[in-house]
């Protein structure tokens, strides 16, 4: 049986991504803050703890949950968005923020890819379209900074002695149609925000390899009039 590990499987995109690869019955091991009632196995993992902590830990019972195989697929698509300028209260607290949900949880994949993942296997990290095409990101530096690091990391682990053998790709969403944009911007025009489930169906393709991917590229999510096409 193939297997995956969603870190952030709670989330509006890793649930989605939870459902859809349990639907093509692959072992699936959810890693996040709180049990997923919907993968095989749930690694639950605490703010409280260090990275190290953090890794240790996850590693310790993915490697349990696969029972001396390894794993296909490993996709990173914990996080959430910060916005603010230097200038604004909350300023430090989002750059923080934004470390612990998006550098942190890719580094933490990362290591998870490296001692737990197939070398024909697959590593996907999520960065942002918004931040890839921008010099900069005056209104959401926390956010933006992170992100970048992300992009960075795909680079690296993508090329030789990474420690990671595996192929590495990042996806860049513009907007994901989550419960929690919509709340937040209720105006806004949906049809053009891309579905947790139109990703998840893409990352699947990649990971049973019914769709091909290059090693070190980033993909990026195009939803127009309510259909999405991957460039």
């Amino acid at each position: 049986m193939p297997s995956v590990v969603v870190y952030g499987g709670l989330g509006a995109l890793g649930s989605a991504a939870v459902r859809m690869f349990k639907s093509q019955s692959w072992r699936v091991i959810s890693v996040d803050l709180a049990a997923s009632t919907d993968a095989d196995t749930s690694v639950t993992i605490s703010p409280t703890q260090s990275l190290a902590e953090q890794g240790e830990h996850a590693l310790r019972h993915i490697a349990s949950a696969l029972d001396g195989s390894k794993a296909d697929a490993v996709l990173c698509v914990a996080g959430g968005w910060q916005g603010g300028n230097a200038a604004s209260k909350s300023f430090l607290s989002s750059v923080s923020v934004s470390i612990s949900q998006l550098i942190e949880t890719s580094a933490v994949a990362a290591s998870i890819a490296a001692k737990c993942l197939k070398p024909d296997g697959l590593l996907v990290l999520t960065g942002a379209r918004a931040v890839a095409d921008a010099q900069g990101t005056p209104g959401m530096i926390g956010y933006g900074l992170a992100k970048a690091a992300v992009h960075q990391m795909v680079a690296s682990l993508s090329m030789d002695r990474s420690g990671v053998e595996a192929k590495v790709i990042g996806i860049l969403p513009i907007t994901i149609d989550t419960p929690a944009n919509r709340a937040g911007m209720p105006n806004a025009d949906f049809s053009s925000w891309t579905p947790t489930n139109d990703i998840a169906d893409q990352l699947y393709a990649w990971a049973a390899s019914s769709a091909p991917c290059e090693n070190g590229r980033f993909y990026t999510f195009v939803t127009e009039a309510g259909k999405t096409r991957v460039e």
